[in-house]
């Protein structure tokens, strides 16, 4: 009587299927699993940033370059900046054939001279990139598009408003509104300048941040939402010290987009303004 109680399934079955064994699923398990997954992740991951507000800290800058990717570095002897290539030519008569090398989003840093630690500028869009080796100077631009690493302190020239294209690639926009780009001179030789108008293949980069700051950053930028969070701040000095223990197709920007970059720009100079109004009125307060 017992057995002819028991429900039987409605659910048609067909002679020789496999059946399936049901897993038992509590309530947000899928949820749990992937945060505990994020906080397993090694903080000094090299990942790439997503948004805007997530390029901070140490930072790896590669050009997609043909045949070999090309890495923004720095030479401390010279206080120069040096496009070095990451793939070493092999001569033609190698007994060994090569190894097959890494993508360019494989990549990471193997050098300190590889590595710019990034700064945000308080309530703007704008970054400082620094050298991660030697005394720390700032990658500036003048008006003629010169890019050089040799300033102690930031100003204008030292800013950068990085853009996140559709594909995850970045571009950099100096105050003159003119872009960082790789160029040939003469002699085939590569180097860094800064006065493009339109957004190309020479314009854009991969950049890699390390997961705890991009961390980070969204925890900020979430609390920054609430209006509950101070600005963090990057401890350059300890950084920099960290660090030195590591042995044309052209896609034209809208003028859609560069004014959301002016209006941008125009809104974080804005709402600095404010906080400084703010704390001003705070103080005369208590005084």
């Amino acid at each position: 009587m017992s057995e002819l109680a028991k429900v039987k399934s409605s659910k048609l079955t067909f002679k020789g299927e496999k059946k399936t064994k049901k897993r038992k699923r509590e309530d947000g398990e899928d949820g749990r699993k992937g945060k505990r997954k994020e906080e397993e992740k090694d903080p000094e991951t090299w990942v790439l940033p997503e948004q805007p507000y997530e390029i901070r800290g140490p930072t790896f800058i590669v050009h997609p370059s043909d045949p070999s990717p090309i890495c923004i570095t720095f030479n401390s002897t010279s206080n120069r900046v040096v496009l070095n290539l990451l793939d070493k030519a092999r001569p033609d008569d190698a007994a060994e054939p090569a190894a097959e090398p890494p993508t360019i989003l494989e990549r990471t840093p193997t050098d300190v001279s590889q590595v710019w630690v990034i700064t945000r500028i308080a309530g703007s869009p704008t970054i400082n990139l620094r050298t991660g080796t030697g005394e720390g100077k700032f990658l500036s631009c003048d008006a003629h598009g010169l890019v050089s690493a040799d300033r102690d302190a930031r100003g204008p020239q030292e800013e950068w408003t990085p853009v996140v294209l559709p594909d995850g690639m970045v571009a950099f926009m100096n105050v003159y509104e003119k872009y960082l780009s790789v160029d040939e001179v003469a002699g085939g030789a590569m180097t860094l300048r800064g006065d493009s108008d339109e957004v190309g293949f020479r314009e854009r980069f991969w950049i890699k941040v390390q997961y705890k700051y991009k961390k980070e950053a969204n925890e900020e930028e979430k609390q920054k939402k609430d209006g509950i969070s101070d600005p963090v701040r990057i401890d350059e000095v300890g950084t920099n010290k960290l660090y030195q223990t590591w042995g044309m197709g052209r896609i034209v920007t809208s003028d859609a987009d560069k004014k959301e970059l002016k209006r941008a720009r125009k809104e974080g100079r804005l709402a600095e303004a404010m906080l400084d109004r703010r704390a001003k009125l705070k103080s005369d307060r208590f005084c």
